[in-house]
């Protein structure tokens, strides 16, 4: 199949070994091993990874700093190469019928539909960031979440941690590394007596209040780069000076309209989540999960890698139902 991406009527389009929702690096990565494996997959994609707004992809060995556009591009390339295809689109619907394939439908074509044997969820996730003004503007650069993803970006900067969540004395921890100038913020409230030890110990400053927005530099400032976040406006109008703020989002999986399938659901402290075994497995027959859909704190070399083995597990089933 020489081209990446498919628009073509799918309403009559024959029944696939395996239908992959989602395409970031765990759906793509599922693809490929899939493809040459000589199983007919296509991915359905909406186009929307989470990571789109971050300038770079890091800690994946060999492609440090691609872009993350840059990556998906190449993945799509390779799941093509193989004789895999791409859906730009989005899963609406899904329904197991009698016979135990799945049946799934897609938005924006009216009828389209998708059956095959088995399905790999790899939709990813929903970061919920605290109701901050200006927060969500500076998503993915001057506010950012992990020490690996980011930290290496933003050190020796200014950075101030929003206590928002019992993960984020942690984050404090980590990001202390990386700069010498890290400032909490104890936004939720108080810090517990170990928490507060802990930030001590590191000589992490504590300041009391109640965040209001993002403060932004403008060309006045001295130091400031104009339109870059310059801190942040507490509830008092005291303005705590940082370059970087880091949150803890709640991560939750991209899974809503595949749930009726059976699947088990958790939650905990980073969000919710699908519940899976080592390889993918969901429990559900003929259902699979893969990256950050499946494990919330997973970077795209551990997305892949997950949905590597997810297919492998995936293909090796197939092969033990023709004995």
């Amino acid at each position: 199949m020489s081209g990446m991406t498919s628009t073509h009527d799918t309403s009559a389009a024959p029944e696939l070994d395996v239908l992959v929702a989602g395409g970031g690096a765990a759906g793509l990565a599922a693809a490929v091993t899939l493809a040459r494996s000589r199983r007919t997959v296509t991915v359905v994609d909406s186009g929307s990874p989470r990571n789109a707004p971050a300038e770079g992809v890091h800690a994946l060995l060999g492609r440090e700093g691609i872009s993350p556009a840059e990556l998906l591009a190449a993945g799509r390339r390779e799941v093509a190469d193989y004789g895999g295809e791409i859906l730009d689109g989005e899963i609406t619907a899904v329904r197991r019928l009698e016979d135990g394939r799945f049946e799934a439908t897609l938005a924006g074509s009216a009828g389209a539909v998708l059956t095959a044997k088995n399905l790999l969820i790899a939709t990813g996730l929903t970061d919920e960031l605290p109701e901050i003004p200006g927060l969500a503007e500076h998503w993915g650069r001057d506010v950012i979440h992990c020490p690996y993803c980011h930290g290496w970006e933003v050190r020796d900067r200014s950075i101030l941690v929003l206590g928002t969540s019992p993960n984020s004395v942690h984050q404090a921890m980590l990001f202390s590394q990386l700069s010498d100038d890290v400032t909490f913020l104890a936004h939720s409230g108080p810090v517990d007596a170990e928490g507060a030890r802990t930030l001590q110990t590191l000589g992490i400053e504590v300041v009391e209040g109640q965040a209001a927005g993002v403060e932004v530099g403008s060309g006045a400032d001295v130091e400031a780069q104009e339109g870059r976040v310059a801190g942040i406006r507490l509830a008092d109008g005291t303005v705590v000076p940082a370059e970087v703020i880091v949150v803890a989002p709640r991560m939750l999986a991209r899974a809503e309209v595949f749930e009726d399938l059976g699947l088990q659901m958790e939650e905990n402290p980073m969000g919710r989540f699908i519940a899976v075994d080592a390889a993918g497995g969901t429990g559900v027959p003929g259902v699979w999960a893969a990256g950050n859909v499946a494990d919330l704190s997973a970077q795209v070399g551990a997305a892949a890698a997950a949905g590597t083995m997810a297919a492998a597990r995936l293909n090796a089933e197939l092969v033990m139902e023709r004995l």
